[in-house]
């Protein structure tokens, strides 16, 4: 097991193991104000943000306001299925403001997103786009480092809080490092591969000259008012901002399953090595 890996499975048992001894030491009411009574607290004050958080948007599918329209011209057959919602927007100003002649790549990724869209592939979505997709996540909150693991991908990022690390490669899910501004736990990521989308209407970016500040702020037990700005001057004129809600899962039986989605796109990657006669699939899997 190489250091890298030995350092990962460190940081997520004992961040999960702190995380569970805060969950049960929450700070006295008394040293909290009356607006912030109902939000949970660690020992040392700060706000409890472990769970299982969810957003209930159609951020993944466009940033931007956008009408309910047709998949693309490939999944005619699913029908409803593979349609469009519409999008509120949730970027500030309602337009993300690209550089001259930048958002022609856009409207090329949008135009074709089915084949290439990164996570057709079931590669990583990257920061933020993992925290809307349309699937839960659960953090675990350490005093030193945060472990922040998603289902779609089996997807991971450790948040080294009060650290200067600077990214020495780029990664799907970027170099993460944290601090706590008041009651709000600000997330800075850098060093991204620049293979990842915002969402499905092909909004993207550069890379590895984009920084990302997530802003996460407890309003009550249960919501996380979450904004992520990007600033990357490569592909946009100027920084700009996303804002959403979060939400707790509440359900008893509530865990993180898996989401191993490498199995389900071989077929689509490599579908054309298969041996003729061979089954579709890995012929155990039954495909309907």
């Amino acid at each position: 097991m190489n250091k890298q890996l030995k350092t990962f499975f460190t940081v997520a048992l004992t961040a999960a193991a702190v995380s569970a001894a805060w969950m049960l030491q929450d700070a006295p009411l008394e040293a909290q104000n009356s607006s912030a009574q109902a939000i949970p607290r660690t020992p040392d004050g700060k706000p409890n943000l472990s769970g299982i958080w969810q957003t209930m948007s159609t951020a993944n599918w466009s940033l931007e306001p956008a009408e309910a329209r047709h998949g693309p011209l490939a999944a005619l057959e699913a029908g409803a299925h593979l349609a469009f919602p519409p999008s509120v927007g949730y970027v500030e100003g309602g337009v993300i403001p690209y550089k001259p002649g930048m958002r022609d790549q856009q409207e090329e990724n949008k135009r074709n997103w089915l084949k290439l869209d990164p996570t057709t592939q079931c590669k990583l979505p990257g920061v933020p786009r993992a925290t809307y997709l349309p699937y839960p996540f659960q953090i675990f909150q350490g005093p030193d480092a945060t472990l922040i693991s998603y289902q779609f991908a089996g997807a991971d990022r450790i948040v080294y809080m009060d650290s200067d690390m600077e990214p020495q490669v780029d990664t799907w899910m970027g170099t993460n490092t944290g601090h706590w501004d008041g009651d709000t736990l600000v997330i800075d990521v850098r060093g991204q591969m620049p293979d990842t989308w915002f969402d499905r209407s092909g909004h993207y970016h550069s890379g590895w000259d984009m920084h990302v500040q997530e802003r996460y702020t407890m309003v009550d037990r249960n919501t996380i008012d979450y904004s992520a700005t990007v600033t990357d001057p490569n592909v946009f004129e100027r920084p700009w901002t996303i804002k959403m809600k979060l939400y707790r899962h509440q359900d008893e039986n509530m865990v993180m399953l898996e989401f191993k989605c490498v199995e389900f796109v071989e077929e689509l990657l490599y579908g054309h090595l298969r041996a003729p006669g061979s089954p579709i699939g890995d012929g155990v899997t039954p495909l309907y």
